[in-house]
């Protein structure tokens, strides 16, 4: 069952105010979309890339049938039709578009998503101050918010892809890094952290806001087993590359290789090859190549071929877990901007400004998702709760691989140790990156 740090209400009278939290996510959602062009917002060119308002209309539409329907008696729904265009993939909850059709919606027009969303905020802040707002609903509504900061990602994601995917190469914002970090050189040897053999708790224990898929905290054997202390990065890469590595058919999964001949990948998304030199489309616009970056936007197969090619192979969600403990990172995080998330608004994965501790892997949480190499299956113990919430995470348990560690698109507060993201082994529009492991 889906579990939930203990949300405050009005009607509780506890210290923790879920509609200021409430004010902080929504306005962020908005704030993401603020250096857009309204042509922008209905942009979709591909399958996996949702419009912008479409991402702006569903968050909405959450708290709409999920809250204000079911609990606020006399709600009167903003638009009936919008149950079935913002809909995503909730079966239960009656009919939907389909996903590809998201980008041929003219109408409802942006400024229609926006009035939507003040309707359902203000009658949400108005439940917030009722006697009938509880604990339990506080909780749902505390899923809405992780639900949005999701889409808040993945928002930015499919921003990046529709504009780096304009022939124009137009920046998301003016040329910044909100961290003050510069390029620097790239790393140089490979350093390991060694983890011994032994039993080793994985999952999540506590009170804290978690997902189902994270539960049945349990003990796994590991062998001994050494994990890198750093990200591959771009540098790293490209001599893969240099090396002929996406034509050494040895070094490739049978689907992987189906998957480079199909789509003539040679490189990961967004690099271009301009005058004999590579640069990357990045939200600050196209780039020379940063090679102390942590490389990104690569798929699985690309990750297990380079692995590979190293002579090295993917650490397992297991191993990636007990190193990110190992390193003195606990479930919730508190990490206060010393890692990159997207409140640090660099928006792309950054080069380390100095050599990783010793025994301590550096990069563990933020700049880009890590591959590894388990599928996306049930722990112990998982049971897959009915109805609606019951297809937030069990469904899609076929045909995906696990990530790890969030990303600079990922909001701080939503992430931590046990968060285990997943997608099918082709997708890399995400910020998705590497790190090795290897037994020893």
């Amino acid at each position: 069952m889906i579990q939930h740090e203990t949300i405050d209400s009005p009607s509780t009278g506890k210290s923790y105010d879920i509609s200021h939290r409430f004010e902080l996510v929504r306005a962020q959602s908005v704030r993401l979309c603020q250096p857009l062009k309204t042509e922008d917002y209905v942009v979709q060119p591909v399958e996996d890339v949702s419009p912008p308002k479409w991402h702006l209309a569903h968050t909405t539409w959450f708290f709409e049938q999920f809250i204000l329907i079911p609990h606020v008696s006399g709600y009167q729904v903003f638009d009936e039709l919008f149950n079935y265009v913002f809909n995503s993939y909730y079966e239960s909850m009656g009919e939907k578009m389909l996903r590809n059709h998201r980008g041929n919606m003219t109408r409802p027009s942006t400024e229609d998503i926006y009035r939507y969303r003040d309707y359902v905020d203000q009658a949400m802040k108005s439940f917030f101050n009722s006697a009938a707002f509880s604990d339990e609903i506080a909780d749902l509504t505390e899923l809405g918010l992780q639900h949005e900061q999701q889409h808040q990602e993945l928002l930015l994601t499919d921003i990046k892809f529709i504009l780096g995917n304009n022939p124009l190469f137009p920046a998301y914002q003016e040329k910044q890094t909100g961290n003050g970090q510069k390029q620097q050189n790239a790393p140089g040897a490979r350093n390991y952290l060694e983890i011994a053999a032994g039993n080793y708790p994985i999952g999540y224990l506590g009170d804290g806001f978690h997902y189902d898929n994270e539960e049945g905290y349990h003990q796994v054997y590991l062998h001994q087993y050494r994990i890198l202390d750093r990200l591959i990065t771009n540098a790293e890469y490209l001599e893969f590359m240099e090396a002929d590595g996406y034509h050494n058919i040895d070094l490739w999964l049978a689907d992987g290789r189906e998957f480079v001949n199909t789509l003539s990948v040679k490189a990961p998304l967004y690099w271009h090859r301009i005058d004999g030199k590579w640069h990357h489309y990045t939200l600050n616009g196209l780039e020379p190549l940063d090679m102390a970056a942590p490389v990104t936007h690569v798929s699985y197969y690309e990750a297990d071929a380079f692995a590979r090619w190293c002579d090295k192979r993917l650490p397992t969600e297991q191993e990636w877990e007990t190193a990110c403990h190992q390193a003195g990172y606990q479930h919730d995080l508190h990490l206060q901007g010393k890692a990159n998330f997207v409140d640090n608004q660099n928006f792309r994965p950054m080069g380390l400004s100095h050599q990783p501790e010793a025994n301590v892997p550096a990069q563990m949480m933020g700049d880009v998702w890590e591959w590894t190499l388990s599928a996306y299956l049930p722990f112990p113990f998982y049971k897959r709760v009915s109805g609606a919430l019951g297809e937030y995470n069990g469904k899609f348990m076929s045909n995906q691989m696990v990530l790890r560690g969030g990303s600079c698109a990922t909001p701080e507060s939503h992430i931590r140790t046990t968060y285990r993201n997943f997608f099918q082994p082709d997708k890399r529009w995400q910020f998705t990156g590497i790190r090795l492991a290897e037994y020893f």
